[in-house]
């Protein structure tokens, strides 16, 4: 059996990761915007992102927004990667071919 990725595996990192793929390749989502997607606190949403940005799946970007900080989230190559064999190995597993 294909070993489901832990790092993605998780509800809400799933759900983050699910979110960002969406995304075409390259562009990016303010934070406040995924969460309020998602319905999850601000310190909730930045732990899950700080796991997901450690395995290298996820790229933080601050900015400013005139006098205001923004920060973007965007799937790097290798996040995309890895959920893409994540949903393959899941797929596998629902279909009993794993």
């Amino acid at each position: 059996m294909d070993e489901l990725d832990p790092v993605i595996h998780a509800s809400a990192r799933l759900r983050i990761t699910a979110s960002l793929a969406t995304l075409p390749a390259g562009d990016r989502l303010a934070f406040p915007r995924l969460q309020q997607l998602l319905a999850m606190t601000p310190g909730n949403l930045s732990t899950h992102l700080r796991k997901l940005e450690d395995a290298g799946y996820i790229e933080v970007t601050k900015a400013h927004q005139g006098r205001s900080p923004v920060t973007y989230l965007s799937l790097t190559t290798r996040g995309r990667g890895a959920f893409e064999e994540y949903t393959t190995a899941l797929k596998k597993l629902l279909e009993g071919s794993a």
